[in-house]
């Protein structure tokens, strides 16, 4: 089987690029250059990579000057427009990516993009791999981020010391394979917030103590992970963004709106929460985190 290099990667001979540096993208890259590789970063607003600079990173003035200098190249932006550009573009990752090079994109996106992406990168002699990452800025800053990998087994292997950084990789199948593994999983943890929300607010309404409530339930059925992240921060009403609100609505809208060749599915619950995150956005949520969901149910309710 092709392998894009001979050498394992370390941090002495591998060259890393990345795109995308918000809440999510900046703890990971924070986390590589922490491992000790050479990181080049490029921001559509360079004052936004300041702190990273002041690490050691490299700012580049383009997608395309990123992959030039760079062996692999990291990207998570907003939407599939954004991928699109960043990636696919004039100026983009695969117009500047030096033969045997990767592209990785860890935004979540469309199947289909991702398999374009894939197919143009080998026509150029380069490879791409589509690795969207569910854990939230927690999982972002410790490194403990499930990983779905799409693309070609062996190169995913061979990523595996730079992914591993950022938390568990799992090679889930081919280009695309990536992005449908997590628009399923963005359909559970909608339904887990939906879930979550309308038992706080039931339990609040009770006059139960919310915090007692949570700690009653962990341990039962209805402990989850969306629990243990979210709970104590829907009590303590914190709603800093870790995953954007409007981010779920845009994964939300791509699984609804049908994501395969085969036509569009029925989803009853994802197309329930994505009108309940549709209405959160409306309500000038978009920029609070996913668990914010709970404002929309006590809107609904009369809070």
């Amino acid at each position: 089987m092709e392998t894009p290099y001979p050498k394992p990667i370390t941090p002495n001979h591998t060259r890393v690029g990345w795109i995308g540096i918000g809440v999510m993208g900046g703890a990971m890259a924070s986390r590589v250059l922490s491992a000790g590789y050479t990181l080049t970063v490029y921001a559509r607003n360079p004052e936004k990579a300041l702190w990273l600079q002041e690490r050691g990173a490299h700012i580049a003035s383009s997608p395309a000057e990123v992959a030039r200098v760079s062996d692999v190249v990291f990207t998570i932006v907003g939407n599939p427009s954004d991928v699109r550009s960043v990636v696919l573009g004039n100026a983009g990752v695969l117009s500047g990516l030096n033969e045997g090079g990767v592209a990785v994109d860890m935004t979540t996106s469309h199947p289909m993009l991702a398999r374009d992406i894939a197919a143009v990168a080998r026509a150029r002699g380069c490879w791409a791999v589509d690795a969207p990452v569910s854990g939230g800025d927690v999982g972002a800053r410790e490194g403990k981020l499930a990983i779905f990998s799409g693309g070609d087994n062996g190169v995913v292997s061979w990523l595996s010391p730079l992914l591993e950084i950022m938390g568990r990789p799992t090679h889930v199948g081919e280009a695309g394979c990536g992005q449908s593994c997590k628009l399923a999983n963005q359909i559970k943890v909608s339904s887990m917030l939906l879930g979550l929300s309308e038992a706080m607010v039931f339990a609040e309404r009770a006059g139960l103590d919310l915090r007692r409530f949570l700690e009653s339930i962990r341990g039962g059925a209805a402990g989850s992970k969306v629990l243990e992240i979210f709970g104590e921060r829907m009590v303590e009403r914190d709603f800093n963004p870790g995953a954007f609100a409007e981010y779920m609505l845009k994964d939300l809208g791509i699984a609804v709106d049908g994501v395969t060749e085969n036509g569009m599915m029925v989803l009853p619950g994802a197309a329930l929460t994505k009108q309940l995150f549709s209405s959160m956005v409306a309500n000038g949520g978009g920029k609070l985190s996913i668990h914010g969901l709970i404002t929309a149910i006590e809107r609904l309710n009369g809070k």
